[in-house]
C-alpha cells in the first residue's frame, strides 16, 4: 500500500513536470523566458522546453498588429477652440524583451503618450486647419510616438483620426458658413451661365450677319455678272443683226428691198402721229417721199463706203 502511494506520487510528479516543462508557443507570440527571476532567453514559435521551478514564462507577447482605441478627449486649437478628438493607434511588438522590461506597461504608456502628442499637434493648429490636415496630424502623432516607442520594444505603424467634433455652436457657424458659400456658388454659377448665354446670342447674331451680308454681296455680284452677260449678249446679238442687215443690203436686191422698208416706215410713222396725237409735226416736202428714200439710200451707201 506504501509502494503505491509512492508510485502515484511519483507518476503525478512526473505528470507536473512534463506540463510545466513542455511549451507550444504559436506562430506570431514569442515567450520570454526567466531563470532564477532574471531574463534567460526568448521561446520562438513551436515546441519549446523550460526547465521547472528554476525557469518559467514571465512574459508572452504577440507579435501581430494591435489596434488600440485612444480615449477621446477634449484639445484646444491655436484659435481657442474646444475640440474633442478620438482615434485609434496601430502598433506591432518588435522587441519581446524591450517589451517586457522596458515598461511596466507600454499598452498604457502608448495610449497615453498618444493622448499627450495630439494635444500638443491641434493646439499648433487653427479649427479649420484641423479639418483640412488630418493627414499631417496623424503623421505627426506618429513621429512622435516613434521615438519614445523604441525603449519599449513596439513599432507605431499608423495612427488615424476616428473623430473631431468642435462644440454645437462652431457646429451651428460652420453649417451656416457652408450654406452662404453654396448660395454663392450657386448664384455665381447662374450669372456666368446669363453670361455665356449672351455671350452665344451676341456671337449667333455676328455669325448671321457676316453669312447674310456674304449671301447679299454673292447675290449682288450674280446679279452684276448676269446683267453683264445679258448686255453682252444684247450687243452680240445687235452687231450679228447689222452685220445681217449689211450683207443683205449687198446682195442683189437689197437696194430695192431697203427702198422699200423705208417707204413702209415712213408711211407707218405719220400713220401712228395721226392716231395718238391731236398736233402734227409734219416736213415741208411731205409729198416728196422719193426724195427722203434717196437721202436715206445715199446715208446708207456713205457707211457702205467708209467701211470700204
Amino acid at each position: 500500500m506504501e509502494f503505491a502511494s509512492i508510485g502515484l506520487f511519483l507518476f503525478i510528479a512526473a505528470i507536473v513536470f512534463v506540463v510545466k516543462s513542455v511549451y507550444q508557443v504559436p506562430q506570431q507570440h514569442a515567450y520570454v523566458v526567466e531563470r532564477l527571476g532574471k531574463y534567460d532567453r526568448t521561446l520562438e514559435p513551436g515546441l519549446a522546453f523550460v526547465m521547472p521551478f528554476i525557469e518559467r514564462v514571465a512574459y508572452r507577447h504577440s507579435l501581430k498588429e494591435i489596434p488600440l482605441d485612444v480615449p477621446s478627449q477634449i484639445c484646444i486649437t491655436r484659435d481657442n477652440t474646444q475640440l474633442q478628438v478620438d482615434g485609434v493607434l496601430y502598433f506591432q511588438v518588435t522587441d519581446p524583451v524591450a517589451a517586457s522590461y522596458g515598461s511596466s506597461n507600454y499598452v498604457a504608456a502608448i495610449s497615453q503618450l498618444a493622448q499627450t502628442a495630439l494635444r500638443s499637434v491641434i493646439g499648433k493648429l487653427e479649427l479649420d486647419k484641423t479639418f483640412e490636415g488630418r493627414e499631417n496630424i496623424n503623421h505627426s502623432v506618429i513621429s512622435a510616438l516613434d521615438q519614445a516607442a523604441l525603449n519599449w520594444g513596439v513599432k507605431v505603424l499608423r495612427y488615424e483620426i476616428k473623430d473631431l467634433t468642435p462644440p454645437k455652436e462652431i457646429l451651428h457657424a460652420m453649417q451656416a458658413q457652408i450654406t452662404a458659400e453654396r448660395e454663392k456658388r450657386a448664384l455665381i454659377a447662374a450669372s456666368e451661365g446669363r453670361k455665356q448665354e449672351q455671350i452665344n446670342i451676341a456671337t449667333g447674331e455676328r455669325e448671321a450677319a457676316i453669312q447674310k451680308s456674304e449671301g447679299d454681296k454673292q447675290a449682288a455680284i450674280n446679279r452684276a455678272q448676269g446683267q453683264a452677260a445679258a448686255i453682252l449678249a444684247i450687243a452680240e446679238a445687235s452687231a450679228e443683226a447689222l452685220r445681217k442687215t449689211a450683207a443683205a443690203i449687198q446682195a442683189p436686191g437689197g437696194g430695192a428691198a431697203v427702198n422699200l422698208k423705208v417707204a413702209e416706215q415712213y408711211v407707218g410713222a405719220f400713220a401712228n402721229l395721226a392716231r395718238t396725237n391731236n398736233t402734227l409735226i409734219l416736213p415741208a416736202n411731205l409729198a416728196d417721199v422719193s426724195s427722203l428714200i434717196a437721202t436715206a439710200m445715199a446715208v446708207v451707201r456713205q457707211g457702205e463706203s467708209g467701211k470700204a
